[in-house]
């Protein structure tokens, strides 16, 4: 099964919590604080495996979560980073953010991209020791590792595109051309999913040549298979447009052509002013005069017409060189650039997310972010109360429960720990 759309949550693992620990040795007096920072947590990888042609893997497995790190240790011992978890994909795979939309990666080169980055670990009880605070029961915990909603779509890489109506000679093309063994039969989509093919033009000269299943009028609406396979013809550089000129199916050479342009159109403004190459194929089956006829119509749009017959590979020798020579001149494969998030996901994650509720008088405060922080503050210890208020302060929290006129001796309720609200 041919599978280029899917859908998946990633999430890195958490940085492990510092230790809150004291050292203890014989013959030693008030040995002090000695606990441990936590390890890192791994990091989520994509990496191109081109061992893969198709994203089928990610519909049985759509949650991807990596280790966190280990907890810091007595007698200041780092706890152990753990390994990132690595994600492998077909070559061509664009990654999107599900929410926003935004490109995270492109995955078409042989560079691992790290979308999702494990939480640092947190600092133990060593660091928070003063000349005042001597014995501080409390550290930090680890940070939260990146999580995400993704969109994995596959866009081939191909240099050059066939589009064209079904049946009209597309996969017979790119058997005479390449080494690719499509199926191939007197009937209407016979191709199912692209197929891929190296055609060979030299000794060191080769370009990759993909045969898009056919398009039908509606392509662009979903109607037939065009709308699944339509973002296939995005990254090609040059485009050959196949025309059945002898009209063998009752349809219009012409009509065919102008319909197919409008798909591509409509689909992407850009895809139908790609360089393109029109291929009137079965000229041994159409009259002179219709061969005449339609590469007029051609010639006056300012296109190359080149007629081949691909049952018989008549011309296709011709129109091997005419690609390549054209290939010469155009750009490399498109390839998509990560985009930056917005100003509004940075603050969010650099203040953490919070929700406000008042009920019967209580300030109920959502904010899974303050979890890690409330399993490790000693509630009973003054310095790690103080180091909590910080926490709320800095955050925000404080003055959103102001500007939602809380008072003193207010109840405030954060994920199930009560106090009194003291300004």
């Amino acid at each position: 099964m041919f599978v280029d759309q899917a859908r998946i949550t990633i999430k890195a693992g958490d940085g492990g919590d510092g230790a809150v620990s004291f050292h203890r040795e014989k013959y030693v007096a008030a040995g002090g604080p000695g606990g441990g920072d936590g390890g890192k947590g791994g990091d989520i990888v994509f990496q191109v495996d081109d061992n893969f042609s198709t994203l089928i893997d990610f519909r049985y497995k759509r949650k991807y979560v990596a280790q966190r790190g280990e907890n810091g240790g007595a007698r200041n011992c780092t706890g152990k980073s753990a390994p990132d978890l690595i994600i492998k994909v077909p070559r061509g795979t664009v990654i999107r953010e599900t929410k926003t939309g935004r490109i995270m990666a492109d995955l078409s080169t042989d560079e691992p991209q790290i979308l999702a980055k494990g939480g640092k670990g947190g600092k133990g009880n060593i660091h928070f020791a003063t000349s005042t605070r001597q014995i501080p029961r409390f550290a930090k915990p680890g940070f939260p590792g990146e999580s995400y909603d993704v969109t994995l779509e596959l866009k081939l890489l191909a240099d050059v595109g066939l589009v064209g109506f079904p049946n009209v000679g597309k996969s017979t093309l790119i058997s005479v051309v390449s080494a690719a063994k499509p199926k191939i039969a007197n009937y209407h989509f016979t191709t199912l999913t692209p197929v891929l093919g190296m055609v060979r033009v030299a000794e060191e000269q080769s370009f990759v040549m993909a045969d898009i299943p056919g398009l039908i009028e509606g392509a662009s609406d979903g109607i037939g298979l065009g709308h699944d396979f339509l973002r296939h013809v995005e990254r090609c550089r040059l485009i050959l447009h196949v025309v059945d000129v002898s009209g063998s199916e009752g349809r219009d050479p012409i009509a065919d052509y102008e319909t197919i342009q409008g798909e591509l159109k409509r689909f992407r403004e850009d895809l139908a002013d790609r360089p393109q190459i029109v291929v009137a194929n079965k000229c041994d089956m159409a009259q002179p005069e219709q061969i005449a006829r339609f590469r007029s119509y051609i010639e006056e749009k300012g296109l190359q017409c080149l007629e081949i017959s691909a049952a018989t590979t008549a011309g296709t020798a011709q129109l091997v060189q005419e690609t390549a020579a054209m290939l010469q001149t155009l750009p490399p494969i498109l390839q998509y650039e990560a985009q930056a998030p917005s100003q509004q996901e940075l603050e969010e994650k650099a203040h953490g997310k919070f929700e406000i509720e008042v009920e019967d008088g209580i300030y109920y405060v959502h904010a899974p972010f303050l979890e890690p922080i409330l399993r490790t503050v000693n509630m009973d210890d003054y310095s790690s109360l103080q180091y909590f208020q910080r926490v709320l302060r800095s955050s925000g929290i404080i003055d959103a429960l102001e500007e939602r006129g809380i008072a003193e001796g207010d109840t405030v309720d954060i994920m199930g720990f009560e106090f009194d609200f003291v300004p």
